[in-house]
């Protein structure tokens, strides 16, 4: 799956990279591309509650995952758009089919990580998936430095969601009944297995890490927004667009692996990081300097890191296997909603003001770090039964 994820990642990483670029060239607008990227986004998880809880009702989490990986077809489609709004209906698209898959995946990857650890196996994940993340901006940067075009880049694409289809078909013929890497460990413990299935409510600290989730993504800053300014104030080249977005994903992958080993000894004090560094964040990607962009870049990648990894390995260990897809499918709903609303307010405040922009992303994070410290002390009694 991790491989799987790679691949998919050099698609729609790659798309990512230089969405903000290419809808300006077709004749979007900052505000446009906020609008395109926060809509996307809260499609792509408002729609994993539909499917999570379709998950859990059927089981059928691998048919969802391979349904959901075919919609990335829609970024080698870019190619033979010549407008803004069909680009961004592509991308958004896109975004639908991650909003499928991804509860059925996570639940699959919450099984088979139970035996090596949430945050290790996770990180794990995220790792692989950064490698791919890597992949996908470079090769725009080849393209460019060849010869220019956009549209070449996204016909490549279409390589690498061939072949991760076939590594999902082959996935899942190894492995037809992923919860059962976890189920049979719950049998070892019959009290355990009984008290789960007669639990109906999710439970309150899930509902208190869920609003924390709110908070402080909306505060995070979205890349196309990052690269349309690279791009209008022609800070950097096109072709180091894609290179920057890479060096972050770079930095998430890294990133994954040593968070995923804290948080497996720590729990969720090891978020306290996020706010802190997501406010950071517009102080030094809205400047016309190259070193503080870049600057801003690591950073960037380093909460991305976190918010891929930890804030997907938590939920694991918050709800019970027979939960887990709509806990997921509700999780990356508000995941999306506050892109949605994030992505849309910072882009509308850049129009404006880079002022409003900071002072917009330093309250809401204030108030998220607020609300993390009883979170925390609430979540350390779960976290060390769920250790022993």
């Amino acid at each position: 799956m991790g491989i799987v994820s790679l691949l998919g990642d050099i698609v729609y990483e790659g798309a990512r990279s230089i969405s903000g670029p290419y809808l300006a060239l077709l004749g979007a607008g900052a505000s446009i591309i906020g609008i395109v990227g926060g809509i996307g986004e809260f499609v792509g998880y408002a729609l994993r509650l539909v499917f999570g809880y379709f998950a859990d009702k059927t089981k059928a989490y691998w048919t969802l995952t391979i349904i959901g990986y075919s919609l990335l077809f829609s970024i080698p489609l870019l190619a033979v758009s010549n407008r803004w709004q069909i680009a961004a209906l592509l991308l958004i698209i896109e975004r639908m089919g991650k909003a499928i898959r991804s509860p059925s995946r996570d639940a699959i990857l919450s099984h088979a990580t139970k035996q090596v650890g949430r945050g290790w196996g996770f990180g794990i994940h995220e790792a692989l998936d950064q490698i791919g993340a890597i992949i996908g901006p470079l090769i725009f940067s080849t393209v460019f430095l060849v010869n220019s075009e956009y549209k070449a880049g996204f016909v490549i694409l279409v390589i690498p969601v061939i072949i991760l289809l076939v590594l999902l078909f082959i996935a899942r013929s190894e492995v037809p009944s992923p919860q059962k890497l976890e189920i049979y460990e719950e049998f070892e413990n019959p009290k355990k297995l009984k008290e789960n299935e007669k639990r109906e409510k999710l439970p309150k600290i899930f509902w208190l890490y869920t609003f924390f989730t709110l908070l402080t993504v909306m505060g995070f800053v979205q890349y196309p927004l990052i690269a349309y300014h690279l791009n209008v104030n022609s800070i950097i080249s096109n072709v180091w667009i894609p290179v920057f977005y890479a060096i972050a994903m770079g930095v998430d992958g890294i990133t994954a692996l040593i968070i995923g080993k804290t948080y497996d000894k720590i729990g969720l004090k090891s978020l306290l990081i996020v706010p802190l560094l997501t406010f950071a964040v517009p102080f030094f990607a809205f400047s016309f300097s190259k070193i503080f962009v870049l600057f801003s870049i690591i950073i960037w990648g380093i909460v991305m890191g976190i918010h891929e990894t930890i804030m997907r390995a938590a939920i694991a260990d918050l709800i019970p296997l027979e939960r887990r897809g709509t806990a997921y499918g509700i999780f990356n709903t508000v995941y999306g909603l506050s892109m949605f609303i994030g992505g849309t307010s910072v882009g509308f405040l850049y129009d404006i003001s880079f002022v409003y922009v900071i002072t917009f992303v330093v309250i809401i994070e204030i108030i998220s770090l607020a609300l993390l410290f009883p979170l925390t002390r609430g979540n350390d009694q779960l976290h060390q039964s769920t250790k022993s």
